[in-house]
Formats: structure tokens, sequence, C-alpha cells
């Protein structure tokens, strides 16, 4: 689908359109109406069939409120997509999967369910769905509901996951309240910062556990980021998202400060541009670290990134972590940062790394190692670990 989402595209994703007119005639009134409590359900309505899953039996688009993560206070809008899978649902409901997606840009017309999800999402999800698992996976605030998307921000990502589970677990979807949260890059900071936030924010949802893939660690990434200042280099497109949403939340942020006349044009084109367009824009470009950055990106950005830290490294429920050896876009060793602050903080870890994969190609190949880990935390049983303590 283009990146430029037509309107009746729109209004499909959340079964407004033709499916169901009566919502598609409340939708602007609700949208200009406040949010409900956090956690409450708006609306429901079936999900576009493009915009689904093969292994479901049932896809709906969901709107709900959630606390503003950037202030931390009052509520917001959040849309959402939920799955249920096919067959019959064990005694007490469908256990949940919370699912964090990785970075898709920061426009509205970025958000995953008003999108196709790529091929990789597709079978990664549609394996979960087939180990019996409803998946209830948010936008994210900002990202296909009001206001600016504060990417990267691990406060909002993680209530707007929290009020997800919240939200569905309050409507009549047939689901339990044993939750796994699950992310990937962008969506495993969000899983992670989630897991951290859950028993303060959200004690009532019960967390069995998290699993991550391409866990990023802002704090390293300066140091930890490497390559040829000379190269062009993809990954610009992820500072860049972080520049544009940095001056929407803050317009004291100049990004000609840091952005050379080279990097500015994609600069503008940030805000809506979608992640893979943003890619090939940046190579076709010829941006590089030399030619697009007057001073030091990430310590220029270095306030605005405080918000993508963690809560706490002790995270009460066990940790799956898959890292990719090669992965570029978080590396190993940033992950390993994350892996290593968790252990000595008394978490538990069960970190597998994946030789001659890269930030991608983990997912799929990951969820053999896994499902393992899910079947166990979600049945109450004990996990080793693979932190030092736990393996002396």
């Amino acid at each position: 689908m283009s990146k430029w989402m037509r309107s009746a595209a729109v209004l499909a994703a959340f079964g407004l359109a033709a499916a169901t007119p009566a919502l598609a005639a409340q939708a602007p009134a609700a949208q200009a109406a406040p949010a409900p409590a956090a956690g409450a359900l708006i609306e429901s309505g079936p999900l576009a069939p493009e915009f689904g899953l093969d292994g479901a039996a049932q896809a709906f688009a969901i709107r709900y409120g959630s606390t503003d993560g950037v202030v931390g206070s009052g509520t917001v809008p959040v849309t959402a997509a939920l799955f249920t899978p096919k067959g019959t649902p064990p005694a007490g409901g469908w256990p949940l999967i919370a699912w964090a997606h990785g970075t898709v840009g920061i426009g509205d017309d970025c958000a995953p369910s008003r999108n196709p999800r790529s091929a990789r999402d597709r079978t990664y999800l549609d394996h979960w769905l087939g180990e019996g698992y409803a998946i209830v996976a948010t936008d994210y605030q900002g990202l296909g509901g009001p206001g600016p998307h504060p990417y990267l921000n691990s406060r909002a990502a993680a209530y707007s996951t929290l009020d997800a589970v919240r939200a569905v677990l309050g409507g009549d979807f047939g689901l339990a309240n044993k939750v796994l949260l699950v992310g990937q890059s962008q969506g495993a900071g969000a899983a992670f910062a989630t897991a951290g936030y859950a028993a303060d924010y959200a004690p009532d949802v019960n967390v069995r556990g998290t699993i991550a893939t391409g866990l990023p660690n802002l704090a390293v990434a300066g140091a930890t980021s490497g390559g040829d200042g000379d190269k062009v280099d993809r990954l610009i497109a992820y500072l860049l998202y972080i520049a544009s949403a940095a001056e929407q939340i803050d317009p004291r942020y100049d990004p000609t400060a840091v952005l050379t006349d080279r990097a500015m044009p994609l600069y503008r084109r940030a805000a809506d541009t979608c992640v893979v367009d943003m890619f090939g824009a940046v190579v076709e470009a010829g941006l590089t670290r030399a030619n697009s950055f007057k001073t030091d990106f990430w310590r220029a950005y270095a306030p605005m990134l405080t918000h993508a830290g963690y809560p706490t490294l002790h995270i009460a429920t066990p940790v799956f972590i898959g890292t990719g050896a090669e992965d570029v876009d978080t590396p190993a060793a940033m992950q390993k940062s994350v892996v290593d602050g968790a252990c000595d903080a008394g978490s538990t870890i069960e970190w597998h790394v994946y030789p001659g994969l890269d930030h991608s190609g983990t997912v799929n190949r990951s969820f053999t190692d896994s499902r393992l880990f899910a079947q166990h935390v979600m049945a109450g049983h004990a996990i080793a670990g693979t932190c030092p303590q736990a393996a002396g």
C-alpha cells in the first residue's frame, strides 16, 4: 500500500467504511470527544481483511483510552488490532500476547493497523496464533491517533501496551488474563519497558513473561553504532525520526543545529514517510554520517533520549532476549549491555545469540526457542536463565 493512504482505506482499517456504517457516522464525534479512562475500550469493529493475519479466526480494529505517557497524566485515544486464534478456546479463554511492533515510521499513515503487515511479521504472528494465543497489537500513542508519536518514548509505549491489554480483557473477546509481552526492535524496547512499568502502572495485568528480539539500548547507542562515517547508511532514517519526533514534541529542538543542508530535505519528509520508503530515500540521497550531521547527534538529542531509557533493569518476570550476531540496527554489543545490566539487577534472563543472523532474520529463527520459553512461563514453571548467577 502506498505511504499516502487514501481516506477510504484508513476508514476501512477500522471497519468504519461500508462494513460498519454506524461506527463510521460516529467516528468524527468520537475522535473529538475526550478519551475515557485509561484501559477502557472506546470502540471495536472488523479489521479490514487486507490488514489481517492468515492464522486468525477473527480480527478487530479497536480504539481505547490510555494515559498520556509523554506527560504522565491525562488520557489519549490509541488504536490497535486484536487477533483471535482458530479452534476452541481453553477453559477461561485464550491467553494473550501483547505485541509491540518495530519501527514503521512516525506518521499516522504508517500505523500497523492501517497497513498490511510485513511478510516477516505475518509469519511470526501467525506462529503465535498457531500456538493458541490471541494477539493485541497496539499502534502506540500518537501513531494512528491524535497528537505526534513520541518515538522511542518508553513510558508512552508501555502505557499504550498495558492499556491495550486492559481494553481487550474488559471486552467480550473470550480472553484470559494470562499475558505475554512480545516485541521486536522498537517494540523489543517497548516490551522490556512494559515489563518494568507493569507492576506499578497495571498490577491488574497478569504478565507472565517477556520476549524481546533486537532489543535497543539508546544509552549506549553512540558507543555501539560504529560503522564507516563516509559510507551510505540507511540507519540514518532512525535518527531523522528521532529528530522529527523531538521537534514535534518540543519545538525548542532546532534540527538545523544538528543536520546539514544535505540531510534537511529528508528530515522534512520524516514526519510522514514510512520506514521502508525512508530507508530507500536515505540511500538514494547518499546520506552518510559524515555528510548528514554538523555535530554529535547523540549528544545533541541526549535530553530527548532520556525518555527512551528503561524504568528499571530489575524485571519481576522472566525475559527472553533473542540477538542476531550480525545485527547492525541494534548491535549485539548494545543488546549485551541490557542483558548484563538486567542480570546484575537480579532479573531472570534467557539470552540466545544467533550466529550469522541480522536484525530481521532473528525474529522468526528465535521462535523455536521462544515458544518453549512461553510454554514454561505460561504454565508457571521456573526459568533457569542464562545469567552467570543462574549458571552458578
